[in-house]
């Protein structure tokens, strides 16, 4: 289920992972092209046009320094999810990658120590999923 897409659901998600409803659709478009771009249907040079909009900032405090994204409020969250995106792709290389539901929008970090988790959560989708291929096999043709 696209809850991004479902107007009920979409507020409370957003409220939920404090993003705002001016972010929706930069949201939606982005968590689109990282779809096709995990799914391996896009380059991810299509992400630039994005990216080109925003940049870190850092500030020097006594801790440390401290990152700051500087971006138009309606792109935060979209920025916010190419670099989470990213991020993942290099601290876990080959460990992202989207449901093989292919009706489901969601992502899946495989934490499986043989890097073969298939389903955003085995409850739904992998049930799903195993629901269906079992009545293809039992089906009886009239």
């Amino acid at each position: 289920m696209d809850v991004l897409a479902d107007p009920a659901q979409a507020p409370t998600w957003l409220h939920e992972h404090g993003v705002s409803e001016v972010e929706l659709d930069a949201l939606v478009a982005a968590r689109d092209l990282l779809q096709a771009v995990v799914r391996g249907t896009a380059a991810a040079d299509t992400l630039g046009p994005l990216l080109r909009k925003a940049a870190l900032r850092a500030t020097a405090t006594t801790a440390g320094l401290s990152w700051d994204l500087d971006v138009e409020d309606a792109e935060r969250g979209a920025v916010r999810v190419v670099l989470a995106w990213d991020a993942l792709r290099i601290n876990s290389p080959g460990r992202l990658r989207t449901c093989a539901n292919h009706e489901c929008r969601r992502f899946l970090i495989d934490r499986s120590k043989p890097n073969t988790a298939r389903w955003c959560s085995m409850a739904t989708c992998g049930n799903r999923m195993k629901a269906r291929r079992h009545y293809e096999r039992t089906k009886t043709t009239p």
